[in-house]
This record gives structure tokens, C-alpha cells and sequence, in this order.
């Protein structure tokens, strides 16, 4: 990039004093901007004339002359980082933030939030991490799941709880919900404009059931054909009124079967590296289109811990733009999440379930959850698992603890501080809590969960959180065998129940009685907040603690005459 290496070697030049006026000669700021004196009168005389500095030279080999400059590094970087990102170049402005993180502060303030560039709309949001992998396979962050969801496509999609039409836009199903036919919508496009087959979806579906948790979930379908180029058939070996459900599913979102990458949701990934992160609307998209032209995660750890904005001091705490100056900022949406982080028992011998609910008794009496040393307003003790399902009060047991147990936990981070007052809560009832921590979001990666009495971890909770449940119980195997074995033959009578009503009642009898077994506490919710800048719309809190990107928009720059006007919006 040569107007970097320039702006690199103006900075050389500039730094001797510091901005101020310097008696100098040429050969001397050659040897500064390490180059020939010949290249640098050539230098000379493009700063003079761009207007960042004044040479008034004497005659004469060594003779010296006054330099004065005109305008900082800071501000010419500023400029440049501003003509790259209205060119639609964040990757190459990226090559400007090579630099001291107080000086980068100054440089990207401005840039947050929503902008408008070449007439385009452009949401910018800075995240206090790099972004993991974007295919539905192998994610597990919240974040990332969000992600793909705006990237990816299923047959179905979520919306008020309830499976609605995305690929297909109507299914049906034979008498005994044996046999599915989902219908797709005509003139459907991936990211890169190829027509979307029904072919290409089998196929994938075909990879899609290699992965052991998509499995587990999809475990009654035996084969999935295409009867018609508009047309997908799931044949089961026994009902599942959950289809609908598991196709809207993170690991059902569909791929293209050759390009991993390509997708065929609202937004299309243009870059992805551990510092930028491009997605862009896709024109073609076969519902509502999105709003905004991109959205961009800038992504500067570094920085954020103490200057960008509380999506860097927590992630279910998300800044759309500055937020050193709070005042400046607005929280658009709150709520208290759905999901929560879980204690689980596993009873073997030497750790009784009676030993299990007594654990869960001291929990509920000692308070410690609201007592954590955490961030005020960060997380509320659970109540309830969802709502109208409340945690029950678990009866008083005699029985004595086991002189040691061990847990093993996950992130999130705030998971330390409740293994901590843990421990030295069972080590007053003389136990001795042995912990082990796994620097994982999920357990699908470990090995060793067999040797853990305990398991403490984060149950993030979608759109459809009954059925969520459901598939969580499916999906991750915390309990010894037996105890599994049992869970799963409820799930598979609760899944033929062809009534949303009947199954919702029947998952919440079974997680009634796991937590009254001693089996599955819920341990803590937590407070999502949004803040966004004036000027950025349509921002509301989903499930995962984000938000609709495709709703999100920017109100247009308006001219003088229209301000004048007095137009409000509706």
C-alpha cells in the first residue's frame, strides 16, 4: 500500500521534532525516511503539494533550510483510514491500525456505529475477540452462532418460537409422521448467484448426518431424496413431531455442498480474518431484504478492555460504536436471557442421588450465586428454567456429603468464580470440590467428562427454547449411561406426541423431576443490554443476545434543504 509507506516515512519525519518547525537539510531527512536524497526531494514536493507541510530550501549542497508542517500523522492517518473505508476497503484500512493502541483509540472512535459510505449504508461493531469458525458444524459461541445464522439457510427458521418457512415454504407429512415432504420456493440463490438445487440440499443433508451430534439430533431420519427439483422427502424409522424444529436447527443450516463458505441467507461473507470480519446483504435473498449494505466486527482485543465499548468488557454486554463516553450511548434493548449457566450430578457409586439433592439444598440456602463478585447487573440468580417452569425447592436431606468430589466446568468466565464459592461452600460441610476447568464453550470436544461428579457449564437457549431443551437433552451427554438411557426413552415417546401443547408439557414434567432427582440445577441468567449510538434503528435484543442485522438501519445523511424541511420519522 503505498500511501502507508508513505504516510510511514512523513511519520519518521515528523517525529524528530515532534511537529514543530525544524531547521534541517536535505541529506539529513533522508537518512531519516531511510532514502536517497533524490527520492526524498521527490517527497518533498507531493507532501508540499498534498498540504502536509511547508519546505522552504536554500540553495546549495548542505545548506539547511525550514521545514513546517502543516498536519499531524494522526490526522493524515485519520484521512486515509477514512478514504479506504468510503472505498469500501476495510481490509486494506486494517494495514493502518498497525500502531500504538492510545493513538489507534483516536483513530477508530469516529468509525464506529453506523455510516454511510458511497450511498451505502455500513454498520461498524467493535468485538473484544477474533471470531471462530462460521460453519454450523463446529461452532459453539454465541456470537458465532449468531453469525451463521445470518449467513446460512435452513428448510425452516425460527419465528415466535414456532418453525416458519425458509428454504421450504410449507411441509406436510403422512398420517403416521413417518414420511415428510418439505416444499421449496422457486428461484432460490446462493451467495455467488448459482441457482439453488434441491440436489445440492440432499447432498449436503447426506454430510450434514457424518457429524455424531447432528446424529443425535436428527436420529429417527433414516433417508432424505429429492421426489421433485422443488421438493425434499424425510423418511423415519418412527414419528418425530420435532422435525420442523430440528430442521431449524443450527447444525441443519445448509451449506453449499461444494463451497462451504457460500450460503444462501440474508448476509454473505465477504471477509473473515482474526481482526475484520465483512459480511454483506445478499441481493438475492428470498425473504425480506436486509437494510443495511454491510456489517462489519472490528476486531482489536487490545483496545477494548478499556476504551471501545462494553461489548469488550463482557460479550452479553454489546456496544454498537464508542462507548467511553456513556452518555454518549443509548440501551436500546434489555432483557434477562433465557439460557443460563447449570450444575449437573452424576451419580455413581460413592454419590448418591440423595447425596446430589442434599448438594442442591446447601446451593439453595447459601445464596451464593447472588453474593459472586461479579459485575453489578451482570447476572440474576434462576428461578425459573423458562417461564411458568419454576425451580423447585429441593427438600432437606440428611445425608452427609462424600468426602471429595470433582467438577469440571466450562466457560464462561464468570463459571470461575462459582466454582470458587463452591468449593468453599462444600468444604465447610467437610467435602473437598476438585476442579477442573476446560477452556471450551461446549463439551462436544472433551474426553474425560466421565471422571467428573459435577458438571457446571453455559445452556444457551435459541428461539424456540422448548424445543431446545428438548434437543440439549439429545445432543450433550452429562449423566452416566443408565441414567442417559432413561432421559432418551422420554424424549423418544415425548417427540411422537403430535401436539405442541402435549409435548411442551410432558419436557417440562421431565426437567421438573431432574431437578427434583438432584439431577440439573440452574444456577444463573444472564442481563443482555445493547447500546447503540443516535442514529442507529431498528436494534432489538434476540435470544442470543444480539440482534436482527436485516433490521438494523441508518438513517440517509439529509442535505440542508431537507433538514429545513422539518420531516420527522414515523
Amino acid at each position: 500500500m503505498r500511501q502507508l509507506n508513505r504516510l510511514n516515512q512523513f511519520q519518521r519525519l515528523w517525529q524528530h521534532s515532534q511537529g514543530q518547525p525544524q531547521h534541517t537539510c536535505v541529506a539529513e531527512m533522508a537518512s531519516r525516511c531511510f532514502c536517497s536524497d533524490r527520492h526524498l526531494r521527490t517527497l518533498l514536493s507531493q507532501w508540499q503539494h498534498a498540504g502536509w507541510l511547508r519546505w522552504q530550501g536554500e540553495s546549495g549542497r548542505g545548506k539547511q533550510g525550514l521545514l513546517t508542517f502543516l498536519c499531524s500523522p494522526e490526522q493524515l492517518r485519520q484521512q486515509l483510514l477514512q478514504t479506504q473505508l468510503q472505498a469500501g476497503n476495510a481490509a486494506e484500512a486494517l494495514q493502518l491500525l498497525e500502531m500504538d493502541p492510545g493513538r489507534l483509540v483516536t483513530l477508530l472512535r469516529p468509525l464506529m456505529g453506523g455510516q454511510w459510505q458511497n450511498d451505502a449504508p455500513v454498520l461498524r461493531i467493535p468485538y473484544y475477540r477474533p471470531l471462530e469458525s462460521v460453519a454450523p458444524l463446529q461452532i459453539s459461541g454465541r456470537a458465532e452462532q449468531h453469525l451463521t445464522r445470518q449467513l446460512f439457510s435452513g428448510l425452516t427458521r425460527f419465528k415466535a418460537e414456532e418453525p416458519a418457512g425458509d428454504l421450504a415454504h410449507h411441509w406436510q407429512h403422512s398420517e403416521d409422521g413417518r414420511v415428510w415432504l418439505f416444499w421449496l420456493r422457486p428461484q432460490l440463490y446462493w451467495h455467488s448467484d448459482e441457482p439453488l438445487h434441491a440436489a445440492q440440499l440432499v447432498e449436503q443433508f447426506e454430510r450434514i448426518m457424518q457429524d455424531e451430534r447432528a446424529r443425535r439430533l436428527l436420529a429417527a431420519v433414516e433417508t432424505v431424496d429429492a421426489p421433485h427439483p422443488l421438493a425434499l422427502r424425510f423418511r423415519l424409522s418412527s414419528s418425530d413431531y420435532w422435525l420442523p424444529h430440528r430442521l431449524a436447527h443450527q447444525l441443519s443450516l445448509l451449506p453449499h455442498p461444494r463451497q462451504p463458505h457460500l450460503g444462501s441467507g440474508p448476509w454473505k461473507l465477504a471477509h473473515f480474518t482474526s481482526d475484520l470480519v465483512r459480511i454483506e446483504s445478499h441481493t438475492r435473498w428470498h425473504l425480506q431484504q436486509p437494510l443495511m449494505q454491510a456489517v462489519e466486527y472490528w476486531i482489536t482485543p487490545t483496545l477494548f478492555d478499556r476504551t471501545l465499548g462494553t461489548s469488550c468488557r463482557h460479550p452479553v454486554q454489546i456496544a454498537i460504536g464508542d462507548a467511553e463516553d456513556m452518555a454518549s450511548l443509548r440501551p436500546v434493548s434489555r432483557s434477562i436471557s433465557l439460557g443460563f449457566c447449570y450444575l449437573a450430578c452424576r451419580p455413581r457409586p460413592g454419590f448418591t442421588l440423595a447425596q446430589a439433592r442434599r448438594l442442591f439444598r446447601l446451593l439453595q440456602q447459601s445464596g451464593i450465586v447472588s453474593q459472586l463478585p461479579l459485575e453489578q447487573g451482570l447476572i440474576t440468580p434462576s428461578q425459573e428454567l423458562l417461564p411458568g417452569w419454576p425451580v423447585p425447592l429441593i427438600d432437606d436431606e440428611t445425608v452427609a456429603l462424600p468426602p471429595r468430589l470433582t467438577l469440571h466446568y466450562q466457560l464462561p468466565t464468570e463459571l470461575h468464580e462459582m466454582a470458587d464459592a463452591l468449593r468453599q461452600l462444600l468444604l465447610a460441610e467437610g467435602c473437598e470440590l476438585i476442579l477442573t476447568f476446560h477452556n471450551v464453550k461446549s463439551w462436544r470436544q472433551s474426553t474425560d467428562l466421565d471422571r467428573a461428579d459435577l458438571i457446571m457449564g453455559d445452556r444457551l437457549i435459541g428461539e424456540a427454547p422448548i424445543f431446545t431443551l428438548a434437543s440439549w437433552l439429545e445432543i450433550d451427554r452429562l449423566w452416566p449411561a443408565d441414567i442417559h438411557k432413561g432421559i432418551q426413552q422420554q424424549l423418544a415417546a415425548i417427540q411422537q406426541l403430535a401436539e405442541s401443547a402435549s409435548r411442551s408439557a410432558a419436557l417440562h414434567e421431565l426437567y421438573h423431576q431432574l431437578m427434583c432427582d438432584g439431577l440439573l440445577m440452574p444456577l444463573f441468567n444472564y442481563r443482555y443490554q445493547i447500546f447503540a449510538p443516535p442514529g442507529v434503528e431498528g436494534i432489538k435484543l434476540n435470544t442470543l443476545g444480539w440482534f436482527d442485522f436485516s433490521r438494523a438501519w441508518v438513517p440517509p445523511p439529509l442535505t440542508e434543504a431537507s433538514r429545513a424541511s422539518g420531516c420527522s420519522a414515523e
